[in-house]
């Protein structure tokens, strides 16, 4: 059964570094399955709010924030997949600083 759920993540990509990491990241998204773009500067896959999938991105002073709904394996799998390709573009370990990763 597809069970469509809400999830959140923060990721160390911190909101003060500089332009040319920012790039690499807007590349990242770009590559990542169900780009569909920005709307009013918001990076958006699969679709948005008002669509039963969607995953969403800000950039918050405690990191770059995801904000999806979808299930849990399809989740799951974007989300790893994010962190993968981030940390060999940005070159340093992405993930949670609840899990440790600074």
């Amino acid at each position: 059964m597809n069970n469509i759920n809400s999830h959140h993540c923060n990721l160390n990509i911190w909101y003060h570094l500089p332009d040319e990491v920012w790039s690499k990241v807007a590349a990242i998204y770009k590559s990542m399955p169900g780009w569909k773009g920005y709307k009013d500067g918001i990076p958006h896959w699969f679709g948005q709010e008002d669509d039963d999938v969607f995953i969403e991105a800000s950039v918050e002073p405690g990191g770059l924030s995801f904000y999806a709904q979808m299930n849990q394996s399809d989740w799951d799998s974007w989300i790893t997949r994010f962190k993968s390709e981030a940390t060999k573009e940005l070159g340093y370990d992405v993930g949670e600083p609840e899990d440790g990763f600074m």
